[in-house]
């Protein structure tokens, strides 16, 4: 069994993870660059436990030792007595396989590294490592406290132990399904969904409804929690056109090419849920204004 287990990168997504581990019972220890980006993201899961607090959904007692078990490094190197560490940075190749090569001296020989990667090769993010079969792509879904699949990403040198024991943690520990998926562009999640969301963009391009339109025809017609607009904001939208872009250049496929609308709100600044403003407003907390 895991029971201690490291996060590295304290965005969104490592945000959600971390949680996620706390409220199973996991001590967890999360790790970004600077002090102030880990009380940024501790502000942001405080918040979180609030809104829950709110729907009774948990007590002040288990937010306080959800709080208590989520551990603040600015160094790698305090991640040496995980046993599993997830790293969950921005998607950039070299920057992951740094992480990934770090880790790989840092950690016992039998931990994990996992890559929440959504995009990128797991057989070229584990050959960062000496032992690459060790490596393992755990792509959780946003926000991963309520959904529950994990995509279990094998690369071409990914052990049959690590597979296992993977696993295992997901669906023994988290409680979560695990689906295993061999290495391509997108997998299964993101590939669906961001395809889903470049034709809900083109809808617009071509006038024939408006973005809030859009979403309540999907929430309502086919019972999504949000709809692919504000899917798209709350992922960040210069994260779906990196994941876009990736699939366009690996698959030379027409249907994956970002939207022009898309490209213009990033440039713009207009990134969703993370800036305030994407095709939605949104308050501090993360809230649709």
């Amino acid at each position: 069994m895991f029971r201690v287990v490291g996060v590295v990168g304290a965005g969104t997504m490592g945000q959600s993870i971390a949680e996620m581990l706390a409220v199973k019972g996991l001590d967890v220890h999360l790790v970004e660059k600077t002090p102030e980006k880990l009380q940024q993201a501790m502000d942001m899961l405080e918040a979180s436990l609030d809104r829950q607090l709110e729907r009774w959904a948990i007590t002040s007692a288990e937010k306080k030792l959800t709080l208590n078990r989520i551990h603040l490094e600015t160094s790698l190197q305090h991640l040496a007595q995980c046993q599993l560490v997830i790293e969950t940075i921005d998607e950039d190749l070299d920057s992951k396989k740094d992480i990934i090569r770090q880790l790989d001296s840092i950690l016992e020989n039998d931990a994990i590294i996992a890559s929440n990667t959504s995009t990128l090769s797991l057989t070229e993010l584990a050959s960062a490592a000496k032992s690459p079969d060790r490596v393992i792509g755990m792509h959780f879904v946003y926000p991963a406290l309520r959904v529950d699949v994990v995509e279990i990403v094998l690369g071409l040198q990914t052990s049959d132990l690590t597979y296992k024991r993977t696993k295992n943690f997901i669906e023994k520990e988290i409680f979560k399904q695990g689906i295993m998926v061999f290495e391509s562009p997108g997998f299964v999640t993101t590939r669906l969904i961001c395809l889903m969301i470049n034709e809900a963009l083109h809808i617009i391009e071509e006038g024939v409804a408006s973005p809030e339109d859009i979403d309540v025809a999907i929430k309502l017609g086919y019972q999504f929690e949000h709809g692919p607009l504000e899917m798209a904001d709350r992922f960040g939208l210069d994260s779906v056109w990196a994941a876009l872009d990736r699939m366009f250049r690996e698959f030379g496929e027409i249907k994956y090419r970002p939207s022009i609308i898309l490209k213009k709100k990033v440039r713009a600044g207009q990134l969703g849920v993370k800036s305030g403003i994407g095709f939605f407003k949104y308050n501090k907390d993360g809230e649709r204004i």
